[in-house]
């Protein structure tokens, strides 16, 4: 009898340390940031905790969303599925009416014993519309989630629009330089949630989600943001007066505001995107303060992350929904206490942002579920220099942005692959509603598309066997 107490107090013990030494998850998701960073070399936009959270991991510096809309892009990251496989590829559908039995990221960790919670934006939700509410989020994933609700979204009455006619604020350009204090914005009061979450679970394994709903228009922020940014210190886009000639029209976004936009105008909503972007880095350093202050630093994984990426003029578009760089590329970045060595480096290496749920299983020693589609980072993580892709996929359909009074801008299904040197897209089945390739050696802002050109016919060629496998891979049935 006493050897049988022995062996459970053994077990008992075995499994507590057991527990103390799984590593704890901070999960930190932005919308609509794109790489206008101080870490990713941007020569004005000012993001010290974002060079701090480099400092601590490491930086993806070629890092790409699968579908440049927000609920396609978050359905599949935390279902660990391409849009395809979802079949999530607008703002209105429900992951869980698709594939209902998929068990998402969060719910792997909920399985494994971790306290698991939500604050913000994870899952879609309309901005502004949906802020304080429960959008589209599942809750199945969580055991505990917050809404906050703040004074940018009980003043959104006096958020400037430059679509006064329908008042829309998330749907075009639209800012505000608010008064008041950092805690009292939606981010701000999310930031102190969160935070309450790590101190009230520090006992135990915990992943713990914190998404932004900044810097998503409307673009509000406190006035000190935007006062850091004095409008003579914005530059707009310099580029070729003939850069959309050589493109097809399902690449370009009709949307109706963009190719007569007051340069003044421009400027301001630029301003007011760093100020958005600058806020949630303060915001990042609270997160960060607190990791330190509750010693969870030395046994938490911090990923960060942004849905998809965004134009501020480039091309003459605004916001996401191309298969541009601008567009598809995403700031990520992961903070690993089993990875100190490598940390403060960065890496070339191609990603993706299906790639988040096998990488986080690996790190933590979880078991992932046999449907994943994507990749384990962790190798980069252990050497910077190594990669697991030799490319980035991402689609788009413009069902959701075609104009019926410019018959031009077609319907098309959309396939891009990103390499170290080419990116390469196809509008239509085979390509037939256009191609386009832009060498990002000699042209990294894809100003000229050489597609067409003779001397790189054989380089379209692989690039299209490639794009073929690629999309196999992404349209198979998931094993669910």
């Amino acid at each position: 009898m006493a050897l049988r107490w022995i062996a459970a107090l053994l077990c008992l013990l075995w499994a507590s340390a057991s527990a103390q030494d799984r590593l704890n998850v901070l999960f930190i998701a932005t919308d609509d940031m794109n790489n206008d960073l101080g870490t990713y070399g941007h020569p004005i936009v000012k993001t010290p905790n974002f060079d701090r959270l480099a400092r601590m991991g490491i930086r993806f510096d070629n890092a790409y969303c699968n579908y440049p809309v927000c609920n396609p892009s978050r359905a599949s990251l935390m279902t660990g599925l391409y849009p395809d496989q979802t079949r999530v590829r607008n703002n209105a559908v429900f992951f869980r009416n698709t594939i209902p039995s998929v068990k998402t990221l969060p719910q792997m960790f909920r399985d494994n014993g971790y306290f698991v919670a939500r604050v913000g934006k994870i899952y879609h939700y309309g901005v502004p519309t949906q802020i304080g509410e429960d959008g589209l989020d599942d809750p199945a994933s969580w055991e505990e989630t917050v809404n906050p609700r703040g004074r940018d979204k009980w003043e959104e009455d006096q958020i400037h629009s430059i679509d006064p006619v329908t008042g829309n604020l998330g749907g075009t350009l639209s800012w505000m330089a608010q008064d008041g204090t950092d805690e009292e914005q939606t981010d701000g009061i999310g930031v102190t949630a969160a935070i309450e979450l790590l101190e009230e679970s520090r006992d135990r394994p915990f992943f713990v989600a914190m998404g932004f709903y900044r810097p998503h228009t409307p673009y509000v922020a406190p006035k000190k943001y935007f006062f850091q940014y004095p409008l003579h210190m914005i530059r707009l886009p310099v580029e070729p007066l003939d850069d959309l000639v050589d493109i097809p029209p399902a690449a370009w976004v009709d949307r109706p505001f963009q190719l007569n936009l007051p340069k003044r105008q421009q400027r301001e909503a630029i301003q007011a995107y760093y100020a958005s972007i600058s806020f949630v880095d303060t915001q990042l350093g609270r997160l960060l303060d607190a990791l330190e202050r509750l010693e969870l630093v030395d046994n938490t994984v911090v990923v960060f992350w942004s849905d998809h990426g965004y134009h501020m003029g480039e091309h003459k578009l605004w916001q996401k929904t191309t298969l541009f760089e601008n567009s598809a590329r995403v700031p990520f970045l992961i903070a690993s206490p089993r990875h100190r060595r490598t940390a403060g480096l960065s890496t070339g290496s191609l990603a993706e942002l299906v790639d988040v749920y096998p990488t986080l299983a690996d790190l933590c020693g979880l078991d992932p579920p046999g449907h994943l589609a994507g990749r384990s980072l962790v190798p980069v993580l252990t050497d910077p220099l190594d990669s697991v892709r030799d490319s980035a996929l991402t689609t788009f359909d413009t069902h959701d942005r075609v104009n019926p009074r410019r018959p031009l801008r077609p319907r098309a299904v959309g396939y891009t692959v990103r390499t170290d040197r080419w990116r390469y897209t196809e509008w239509g089945a085979d390509g037939g509603q256009g191609v386009e390739l832009y060498d990002h050696w000699n042209d990294p802002r894809e100003f000229v598309n050489l597609a067409l050109a003779p001397r790189h016919r054989e380089t379209v060629q692989t690039l299209k066997r490639l794009l073929r496998k690629r999309v196999a891979e992404a349209t198979a049935e998931p094993k669910l």
